[in-house]
């Protein structure tokens, strides 16, 4: 005889009626999800919602939404990853942590929306480019690696810690030989930039970006640039760091020069370097673990801010991955 099946209601308050909509979302969008998630079923009373369910699930589901609610208190807005990241949080207990992220506002962009980290892998990359002179941000697309260490070069600038900001990457699609290309220097090189660029028009506004370019306050450059430069009173970005040669590596960390700081972004799982070449950011990552004042930092698909497909095509790349790596280990 299967075991009788205990229903339980439970009651979580709202502190304002208005606050009902943005937990709900449009067209209910977010209690739906929370209801999948958990097998329960949530009514609306006023400011009261109840929850109705077997006992385990209501009392995850009541944490959860309690989470959400301080997130909205907070001025926060609920959406599908969020609700998704306070989930996970709650299956592990630690939901609590979700106050770490709300309070830690990194800049305002031009459209007035703070920029924050979104998750507590995120957090702790924040903390490393505040207290570090040279950070590694190791992980997949969509886990706000780039887009979080321009909200920090902007937020340095704006305080005047640095003087200028300095944005670069591997052109390694072309070799860095853009001869071949049409147009002028900034012609050739702006397509491998155009990410940079999009973050920096995000944060400051097209036209204030513009004015500080114009004033050498930023650069954009391939990486190729950079050597024979000693970068001081800067914050330096070098992205798509995957696509970097060891010697390129080497090259740029012996730019930095005093008072500046630098963050090295790559996702090792996508390099575009020719069959048999290096990776420099993996080669770094080894070499520069246990030396201080710098912090290399691994972000996961638990940080992926993007749509929650990209979650799982990131996982799905893995498993295949590993399960390729286990087949020729099988076969030596």
């Amino acid at each position: 005889m299967l075991p009788e099946v205990r229903m339980v209601e439970q009651s979580v308050a709202i502190d304002r009626l208005d606050q009902v909509s943005g937990l709900f979302g449009n067209f209910d969008e977010n209690v739906k999800l929370i209801e999948n998630e958990y097998n329960i079923k949530v009514t609306q009373r006023g400011t009261d919602l109840k929850l109705t369910g077997e006992t385990e699930d209501v009392v995850r589901a009541a944490r959860a939404i309690e989470c959400l609610i301080k997130m909205l208190n907070r001025g926060e807005m609920i959406n599908e990853q969020s609700i998704r990241y306070v989930i996970t949080l709650v299956g592990e207990g630690s939901e609590e942590k979700i106050d770490e992220l709300v309070r830690d506002c990194i800049c305002i962009t031009s459209r007035g929306r703070p920029v924050k980290p979104k998750t507590l892998g995120q957090k702790q990359y924040v903390e490393a480019i505040r207290s570090e002179t040279v950070t590694l941000a190791i992980g997949p697309a969509g886990t706000g690696k780039t887009y979080l260490a321009v909200a920090m070069a902007v937020a340095a600038y704006k305080n005047k810690e640095v003087n200028r900001i300095i944005l670069t990457r591997p052109a390694v699609e072309a070799g860095e030989k853009l001869g071949f290309l049409p147009g002028d220097l900034q012609n050739k090189v702006d397509p491998y930039l155009r990410p940079l660029y999009d973050a920096l028009f995000e944060m400051l506004g097209q036209e204030t970006f513009q004015k500080l370019q114009e004033r050498s306050g930023i650069e954009v450059a391939p990486l190729a640039y950079m050597r024979g430069r000693t970068l001081d009173d800067s914050f330096i970005i070098l992205d798509e760091a995957q696509n970097t040669t060891p010697e390129q590596m080497k090259m740029f960390l012996t730019r930095l020069g005093f008072n500046s700081k630098a963050v090295i972004t790559g996702d090792i799982t996508q390099t575009d370097l020719p069959e048999g070449k290096r990776s420099g950011l993996i080669e770094a990552s080894k070499i520069l673990k246990n030396i201080s004042g710098i912090s290399i930092n691994y972000l996961t698909e638990r940080d992926v801010v993007r749509h929650q497909l990209v979650q799982k095509i990131i996982r799905a790349y893995e498993k295949y991955e590993n399960s390729q790596r286990e087949k020729e280990y099988r076969h030596k």
